[in-house]
């Protein structure tokens, strides 16, 4: 089993939308490869909370959402 994250105070405060968009950032930066090694690893660690920040927000989200439905999902929009 994975050792639950620990998320930075300041990605609490930030939105989904926030959240998303400062990972693709990094994402963005760590794949260029012009980030030295320690900085690299720094941004890393700040993407692995944002990941985990955001899949906590869809996870919530789902369960929103199959509560309004009253059935654990939603039917496909057709049936072809």
């Amino acid at each position: 089993m994975a050792d639950k994250i620990e998320i930075a105070e300041d990605i609490l405060k930030l939105s989904f939308e926030e959240a998303l968009s400062e990972l693709e950032s990094i994402v963005d930066r760590l794949e260029t490869g012009d980030v030295a090694l320690e900085e690299s690893i720094e941004i890393y660690k700040r993407g692995s909370q944002l990941r985990a920040y955001c899949h906590e927000k869809l996870k919530s989200a789902q369960a929103k959402i199959e509560k309004i439905t009253g059935d654990g999902g939603t039917a496909p929009l057709d049936t072809d």
